[in-house]
């Protein structure tokens, strides 16, 4: 667990430094994401080497987004200020995403059941 504790952080780690040295706007932790992808799909990294690390951090994952409610609750007074805008923002973002994942999602099923 963690051997592969070391290489999710490590992927985390190599993102976050490609996104601040080439200064692009992508978060490093996406950045790190997609590399990982690449990686397991490549077979340079085991699915079953990050297997268990992957497994804990999942189980906990409720944990994870507490010091991120925590966070919020610090700002609460500007978004009492500017809710509307909030809420005008987040709705049809939140409908655009749920649209192209659903969208994305039919078309690999299709591609998945023409392939046999």
């Amino acid at each position: 667990m963690i051997a592969g504790l070391a290489i999710l952080f490590s992927f985390l780690a190599v993102g976050e430094g490609v996104s601040r040295l080439a200064g692009i706007p992508i978060p490093g932790s996406v950045l790190g994401m997609i590399l990982l992808a690449a990686a397991l799909k490549l077979g340079v990294v085991k699915p079953g080497s990050v297997q268990a690390a992957a497994d804990a951090l999942l189980d906990n994952l409720s944990l994870l987004f507490v010091p991120a409610g925590v966070g919020l609750m610090l700002y609460f007074d500007l978004l009492a200020e500017s809710w509307l805008a909030v809420l005008a923002a987040w709705l049809p973002s939140t409908f655009l995403v749920l649209t192209a994942v659903g969208v994305l999602q039919q078309r690999f099923e299709r591609r998945r059941e023409a392939r046999g």
